[in-house]
């Protein structure tokens, strides 16, 4: 049996008393991450501030035989970060020190809690080294939140992922504290070096199950100079969907192409009134970078091909503060959806480009069956769909609902060429449908790495990969716990 006081009473003796909750009604802030279905109280959250402090943490948690789970700022949306079996929750939000960022060979080190756009903003501060014309490229919605650690973690996509990669193309290196406490370094140091195996491309995107991230050595990359931003507004989905691929086909890669449907144009607008028409049935926001040369050829073939599939209106944001408008509204549209629903559950799956007109009929066909309002904001570019299902998580009849009607829409999206997931991440919310993704082998072969890092199953199981030990069910008969069994 974990021995948990002996347990908590270890960590205040590495953290001192402020660095350990345990009361009950604090600890409910730490019951679940932005996916309010999945939930679980954790039995006490440790804020280490450095590696050594977090090595014997989980040295003195797995001494006392309780489930570790790791947490960045919670804003991940797959269950990934919650604590279930009276787990303890290891939390990085408190090492937030940037260490140095070299400038001249485009490397900053960080600790994992350190915020997306706090590296970003850092960067920026530094003005006359030229480290203005220098980026983090990874950019997620939550970016003003998540640490970068988490975005390792998740391997988080975001709008500009479409031409700069996900974060694991941006991390050179990292540090890791494995389950027993050991600390071991993956391509991190002055050279980033290449030797040996990539595991630091391998600990990126794997949730949290083999090991709490620590210090990571991130690419920094040039910032563009020059671009051109428009959004496109389109009498149906369908017109702007096959606009994504005519766009792409044409040989235009955009930094960002992201679709809002009608839906959830109205609540934006409601929201930050930008001055959207509020009849549109879909909008594409469009940025391209580059050359400044070499955009307008570009921008003209963008805006030809919007015409052509139907655009009613193609509008290219000038200045300066109206396109950082615009960007903050896209980034800001699932808070938004709070306006209008209790509780929301933001899916994510990818799909081929050349299915998205289809594939969001079905999607929101798929809502109308289970009795589910259903909107849409979602990367475009990469066929990274995100319909966000409404309901109240305090009904168990709709909660169920949109169990079932997520994995409706994610087997359909598996049955077209896509995946899972894009860039959210498995967690527990989709870890029945690994099955469906990958053969008894594939799945095998994951379970086994994960006994590299972690032979016991302490950190973050029965996430990600399917454990023996820990099983989370959440979807479960359409009337279960509802009385009399009525829908």
């Amino acid at each position: 049996m974990p021995r948990l006081d002996e347990a908590v009473d270890r960590l205040r003796a590495v953290v001192g008393g402020e660095g350990v909750l345990t009361d009950a009604g604090e600890l409910l802030v730490y019951e679940c991450d932005g996916l309010p279905i999945a939930k679980g109280l954790p039995a006490a959250v440790v804020f280490p501030t450095d590696t050594g402090q977090v090595s014997r943490c989980v040295r003195a948690l797995a001494d006392c035989g309780v489930e570790i789970v790791p947490r960045g700022s919670g804003t991940g949306l797959a269950g990934g970060c919650v604590a279930f079996d009276n787990g303890v929750i290891v939390s990085t939000t408190r090492m937030t020190r940037i260490e140095s960022i070299d400038v001249e060979n485009r490397v900053a080190v960080v600790q994992s809690g350190v915020r997306n756009l706090s590296l970003n903003q850092a960067v920026g501060a530094l003005g006359a080294g030229g480290a203005e014309r220098l980026r983090f490229s990874p950019d997620p919605s939550s970016q003003s939140v998540a640490t970068i650690g988490g975005n390792a973690a998740t391997n988080a996509g975001g709008l500009n992922t479409l031409r700069y990669g996900a974060t694991t193309g941006h991390i050179l290196g990292l540090e890791l504290v494995l389950a027993d406490g050991s600390v071991v370094r993956a391509r991190a140091g002055a050279l980033c070096d290449g030797v040996g195996a990539d595991a630091a491309a391998l600990v990126c995107g794997s949730e949290g199950t083999l090991g709490i991230i620590t210090r990571l050595w991130c690419r920094l990359t040039g910032a563009p100079r020059h671009y051109r931003t428009v959004y496109a507004v389109f009498g149906s989905t369908g017109d702007a969907c096959d606009t994504v691929s005519d766009v792409i086909g044409a040989g235009v890669v955009p930094a960002a192409m992201e679709m809002l449907d009608g839906a959830m144009i109205r609540v934006v607008e409601e929201a930050f009134a930008y001055g959207f028409p509020p009849d549109a049935r879909a909008l594409l926001l469009v940025e391209i970078d580059g050359v400044d040369a070499a955009l307008d050829e570009q921008l003209e073939r963008l805006v030809a091909l919007c015409h052509r599939n139907g655009a009613k209106e193609v509008q290219q944001c000038a200045d300066e503060a109206k396109r950082a408008e615009l960007w903050r509204v896209r980034k800001r549209a699932f808070g938004a959806i709070g306006r209008i629903s209790r509780s929301y559950c933001t899916q994510d799956a990818c799909i081929p480009r050349s299915k998205l007109p289809e594939a969001v009929a079905r999607i929101v066909g798929i809502g109308e069956k289970y009795g589910l309002r259903v909107s849409n904001v979602f990367h475009a570019g990469d066929g990274n769909v995100h319909p966000i299902l409404l309901f109240d998580e305090d009904d168990p009849r709709q909660v169920q609902r949109v169990l079932a009607a997520s994995q409706e829409i994610l087997e359909y999206c598996i049955g077209i060429g896509g995946t899972i997931t894009g860039e959210h991440g498995v967690g527990v919310e989709k870890l029945h449908l690994m099955g469906k993704m990958f053969n008894p082998a594939t799945l095998d072969t994951f379970g086994r790495i994960k006994r590299v890092f972690d032979p016991l199953g302490r950190i973050n199981d029965g996430k990600l990969v399917p454990s023996g030990q820990i099983r989370i069910e959440l979807v479960r008969p359409i009337a279960t716990n509802v009385p009399g069994g009525a829908l």
